[in-house]
């Protein structure tokens, strides 16, 4: 700390004018000029870099409103034009990292989205798929069938980077909350900035390396011809759609909710395989956990990062309980899903969904004589026996099923020839059938579904 000497006669000066007259003396033996000394005021630290960020860049909506419509009103076409030989320069790679990074320092523990807006591929800097040169083709899918292409995969690791980089500990789900409450603890990494594109364009933009990012953080992928197309204004529109006012407790709210994680509990007799859809696996092993991985398995969480009341996941299970094994009557399965998520208005909510269902035995018949056949066929007059996969039959959910057939199939196309998923497609309907349909052999015109079957092969042949 700096100090200075006050003149004696500026002091009396001072003292003159009306200012406070000097201290007491000091101690003997101090000089005079000593006692005259003063403390400087002290200089303010400077605010942090999130602090920085905050009043440069962020503002609150109420405050840069008008400032924010006129820059857009004003928006004009670049007048630079590419020579004819070259495309045009687009760092959106860069463009990504600048803007989640100021949100991860600026906005660390609260919900926020960036949104891209791309006319193009990405063609300077990290992440870019194509060489500015137009004699220089864009990729194939012949090219990434080969890996021949080699600044996809680069493009890739980077986006894939910025989505694990974005990710913060916003706690765990802990069970046995029912309800709507706030949450405790910590220790699953989720995403709590979201990140969606919009790309309208003509041409290739680069979607497939930025899916792992937009998948990840739970944002939104939107393709359209131009930006003056209803599919880019509406879809725009319906991110900031809001809840009804005389909805209580989330009345004029918006419906987004950030840094979302599910986790599925379950009775012993049956386990998780996986999750199909925007969901990250948490890596929580649990004794529910299966043994058979379907879409993102060896887990019961997920992270899903943003989330809105459209969201949908596919989960998918298996019975552990062997086929010669039954099931004690009277026993029931329970499945609870614990979906945790940082509401818009910046509070942290568990809500809690259990299902409860009944097993069903299937309990193989005996051995029949040929007048017990005839009888069970319906000749004779006679009723027919119940058919042991009834319960079955009639609970099953046949447009369910079809979406969870369908995702199952188009998440196999991601690392499967598709011709083989057509194949495991037609067997799956056959023994689907096979089990639950009524037919005479060799008799095409006798083969019955019960109706809530009955659409779930025209599913699955379109």
């Amino acid at each position: 700390t700096m100090k200075y000497k006050q003149h004696p006669t500026t002091a009396s000066n001072h003292a003159h004018n009306g200012a406070p007259p000097p201290g007491p003396p000091g101690p003997p033996g101090q000089h005079p000029h000593m006692q005259q000394q003063q403390q400087p005021p002290a200089q303010q630290p400077p605010p942090p870099p999130s602090q920085q960020i905050l009043q440069r860049f962020l503002l609150p909506v109420s405050e840069c409103s008008l400032n924010l419509e006129s820059i857009l009103e004003d928006l004009r076409c670049d007048p630079w034009i590419a020579p004819t030989n070259l495309r045009r320069n687009r760092c959106t790679g860069s463009a990504l990292s600048v803007a989640t990074s100021m949100l991860d320092i600026a906005c660390p523990r609260r919900g926020a989205r960036v949104m891209v807006f791309t006319g193009g591929p990405c063609t300077f800097g990290p992440g870019n798929i194509v060489s500015r040169e137009k004699n220089k083709d864009l990729r194939s899918h012949a090219d990434l069938a080969k890996g021949v292409e080699p600044l996809h995969q680069p493009a890739c690791e980077f986006y894939a980077k910025l989505a694990h980089a974005s990710r913060h500990h916003v706690g765990d789900v802990k069970g046995g909350t029912s309800g709507t409450s706030g949450g405790g603890g910590s220790g699953n990494v989720d995403s709590i900035h979201v990140v969606d594109v919009f790309a309208c364009s003509l041409d290739q933009v680069g979607m497939l390396e930025m899916k792992e990012l937009v998948e990840a953080t739970g944002g939104l992928m939107v393709l359209g011809d131009s930006f003056g197309q209803s599919v880019f204004k509406e879809s725009l529109r319906r991110v900031f759609n809001r809840h009804p006012e005389d909805k209580p407790g989330d009345g004029g709210l918006m419906m987004m909710a950030f840094g979302a994680s599910m986790e599925v509990l379950t009775s012993r007799e049956c386990k998780v395989s996986g999750a199909i859809g925007p969901v990250t696996s948490l890596h929580k092993k649990a004794p529910n956990v299966g043994d058979m991985e379907i879409g993102k398995g060896g887990t019961n969480a997920w992270g899903i990062g943003g989330i809105d009341p459209t969201t949908t996941i596919a989960v998918y299970f298996e019975v552990a309980v062997p086929g010669t094994t039954a099931v004690p009557e009277g026993k029931r399965r329970y499945i609870q899903f614990l979906t945790k998520y940082l509401h818009s208005n910046g509070k942290t909510r568990l809500r809690s969904t259990t299902l409860c269902g009944p097993w069903h035995n299937i309990i193989p018949p005996a051995p029949k004589s040929n007048n017990q056949q005839q009888q069970q066929n319906g000749y004779g007059g006679q009723p027919q026996e119940q058919d042991p996969l009834a319960p079955i039959k009639y609970s099953f959910d046949q447009e369910a099923a079809a979406v969870l057939t369908a995702r199952l199939a188009v998440h196999r196309t991601e690392t499967e020839d598709p011709g083989d998923v057509m194949r495991w497609v037609d067997r799956s309907l056959i023994r689907l059938c096979n089990k639950f349909a009524d037919y005479i052999p060799d008799d095409p015109s006798s083969f019955r579904l019960v109706p809530q079957f009955s659409l779930y092969p025209q599913f699955m042949f379109h």
